[in-house]
């Protein structure tokens, strides 16, 4: 047992009974590491890593080789996903040393925290072209105690690339308007005027050209194997497609997301989407499902429904959230982080089959499911089966010559079949922890749900959004001020919130708002984007810092930027400064969003893989809002018809009268003209406005497209 026995991160406890004498990062290592004056090993992988279980069990469950890193090192766990600051930092070392990057992340440092050499994997002996990790150990304590200044000259400079690394993208940047800090001196005209001559149409063009190039138009998404969702990049394609209307953006969109349902990256029995597949065809999935992806898929799936109306993307957001609310939820309301590729130490052994299984669990069935979901006596994927879909329900009913809505039940009722039975295998190991930043971008996709289904399961939506933010007040508040933590569990919150945490807790505040349209939402998310700007803004650089002013226990503070498996936090406070400079009609936000969409201009331009967040950011500027204000008694029925529509960007907001502390609903009246038989007209009134211009109210939803 070591000092991991008293953590609350799944990952930190698996590792608390490894002969290793490992510490979180706390100040007791870094304490006892000058004290000895010994080099520091930290060793950074996250639960549902499988090469992080590789190399616990091949060399930290080891005695031996435990032994020796105590004796040379003071070694600290971390869990990336409850620090992903201090992986941020020591993962950027790793890819300047080796060109590459990933988990397990070992990297060794100075008693003060600077980095002088970093790695991933290491094998119990030299294979794969790697030297084995008893040597690595042996050389990196050698080069600490016998090549003093070499190992400090290697430090030093690390840090120095780490450090300024952040500085490139402004450095490189020909749009950046520099002035006097934002509020003062008048600039915002300035910065109105720099971003109408760079964001524009044919800008937008060349975003989604430079995304086009590398479309897979066979099996949907980009590139080839390994492929990820790229959610954001499809977010993309669909509101490019609202405004210009080209049709190629929205077929890759619908090619994209139809084959990741169908694939076996997707659950086809309980809902869920896994992280990644290994494969080009989506076949074969990194088995692990992870709370972020889902979140993301939901919110796309969302807008996909919107505007096709297709049952695909209906019934798959269905399933997926009730996999949520069944797998990976508390009873009072927060999200569990993860569920590992693994059970019983074989991947994907929960989700695989033989087809004998299938045949006694189905008889007279079986035929036709295997044929639909690709089972066959000798596997699809290492001698078993991965359920997934070659063909639509409407392909495979016409070419069997049955209707679609017998295939689709005799279906449904198969994979319950199935279900029950996997139900009772061993299932894969579930991180409970709970992260804020998670949870935040769930809750907007429970918000997204509640929009864009009418289905029973409507109202339930909406409540489980709301839950679930006041579990996080109830339970990330820290004792004072405002401020959150990140992760909570078994009622121990801890670590500064980080950007992402306040950015993605401001868009689910607001999302909450636009299907409650309760104040108290409004007032809180403009509340913490004051305290993000005040803790985390850097005047000098134009963007957040990932870490809060207020954090001391790491070596330097870097700014996220790019769009990666999650948003980057600070395009989403890009995002989220637009909203509310609508909302609060507040030039200070306006200010700041478009300096900071003019620092990246030129990389969002050139690499919008990396930039798809961002991308809508500049979408925005290029389109402005629709603002929607219905004021009224009826204003809940026409809110919720119109929040069914797909308006990238809208900005909605409703009330039963008008409200003279927002812009957009005050001097707003509600209608004096009784319902017609039919229903329409009533008592309220709908007002639309754009880019600084309003239209005369009208009173039906009809009315209000026209306008639009």
């Amino acid at each position: 047992m070591n000092h991991l026995i008293h953590e609350t991160s799944p990952y930190l406890l698996q590792h608390a009974h490894n002969p290793v004498d490992w510490y979180a990062w706390k100040p007791e290592a870094f304490a006892r590491a000058k004290a000895e004056d010994k080099p520091i090993l930290v060793s950074i992988g996250y639960s549902t890593c499988h090469w992080c279980h590789v190399m616990e069990r091949e060399s930290f469950e080891n005695q031996e080789v435990a032994d020796l890193m105590n004796e040379l090192f003071v070694c600290i766990k971390v869990d990336r996903e409850e620090r992903p600051d201090i992986d941020q930092i020591y993962m950027e070392a790793c890819q300047i040393i080796t060109g590459g990057g990933g988990w397990p992340l070992n990297c060794f440092l100075l008693p003060d925290g600077r980095p002088y050499f970093a790695g991933t994997y290491y094998p119990p002996q030299s294979a794969y072209g790697r030297p084995s990790w008893t040597q690595v150990l042996k050389n990196l304590s050698d080069a600490y105690h016998l090549k003093r200044d070499v190992v400090e000259g290697q430090a030093n400079q690390l840090t120095d690339i780490i450090r300024n690394s952040d500085k490139n993208y402004v450095k490189n940047s020909s749009h950046t308007v520099q002035g006097t800090p934002f509020g003062e001196g008048g600039h915002f005209v300035d910065f109105i005027t720099e971003s109408a001559s760079v964001f524009n149409r044919d800008y937008l063009d060349n975003v989604y050209y430079a995304l086009r190039e590398r479309f897979d138009r066979v099996e949907g998404g980009w590139g080839g194997a390994p492929k990820f969702p790229a959610t954001m990049s499809i977010q993309f394609l669909l509101d490019y497609y609202f405004y210009t209307k080209n049709t190629e953006a929205l077929e890759h969109a619908e090619l994209s997301l139809q084959k990741m349902i169908q694939g076996g990256i997707y659950d086809q029995l309980g809902g869920g989407f896994a992280r990644y597949a290994t494969d080009r065809a989506w076949l074969i999935p990194h088995f692990e499902k992870m709370l972020y992806d889902n979140a993301l898929l939901m919110t796309v799936l969302c807008d996909a429904y919107k505007l096709t109306k297709r049952d695909i993307y209906s019934e798959t957001i269905e399933e997926t959230l009730a996999f949520v609310l069944r797998d990976m939820r508390l009873p009072d309301g927060g999200f569990f982080s993860a569920y590992d590729a693994d059970s019983e130490g074989v991947e994907g052994k929960f989700y695989v089959w033989q087809k004998a299984e299938m045949d006694a669990v189905l008889g007279d069935d079986s035929p036709l499911f295997c044929a639909f979901y690709d089972i066959t006596e000798g596997g699809n994927w290492e001698e078993t089966n991965i359920l997934w879909r070659a063909k639509s329900y409407d392909e495979f009913a016409t070419e069997k010559g049955i209707e679609t809505a017998f295939l689709k039940e005799k279906m449904q009722k198969c994979r319950q079949k199935l279900f029950d039975i996997r139900e009772k295998r061993v299932k894969p190991g579930l991180d409970d922890k709970i992260l804020l930043s998670w949870n935040a971008l769930m809750i907007s996709a429970f918000a997204k749900a509640f929009e864009a289904l009418g289905t029973v399961r409507q109202e339930e939506y909406r409540k489980v959004a709301v839950e679930s933010l006041d579990f996080i007040f109830k339970n990330f508040k820290q004792s004072e001020g405002i401020g959150l933590y990140h992760t909570y569990k078994n009622g121990q919150a801890q670590y500064e919130g980080f950007l992402e945490d306040y950015a993605y807790l401001i868009e689910a505040l607001l999302n909450v708002y636009g299907i409650t349209f309760d104040k108290q939402y409004l007032d809180q998310a403009k509340m913490y984007a004051d305290y993000t700007i005040e803790n985390f803004f850097d005047e000098s650089g134009n963007m957040f810092y990932f870490t809060s002013a207020k954090q001391a226990d790491i070596l330097l503070r870097k700014k996220d930027l790019y769009d990666s498996a999650t948003p980057s936090g600070n395009a989403t406070m890009v995002r989220n400064l637009q909203r509310l400079a609508h909302i609060f009609d507040d030039k200070k936000y306006h200010e700041l969003s478009h300096r900071m969409l003019l620092s990246v201009a030129d990389m969002l331009e050139r690499y919008p893989s990396s930039f798809s967040k961002w991308a809508g950011c500049a979408l925005a500027v290029v389109f402005p809002p629709y603002e929607i204000a219905v004021v009224g008694t009826d204003f809940v029925q026409k809110a919720k018809a119109i929040n069914a529509l797909f308006l990238p960007n809208k900005i909605l907001m409703a009330s039963v009268e008008e409200d003279k502390t927002l812009p957009l609903l005050n001097d707003r009246q509600a209608d004096t003209v009784q319902r017609t038989p039919s229903g329409e007209g009533g008592q309220s009134r709908i007002y639309v406005c754009q880019n600084y211009a309003c239209k005369m109210p009208v009173r039906t939803i009809e009315e209000m497209l026209d306008i639009l």
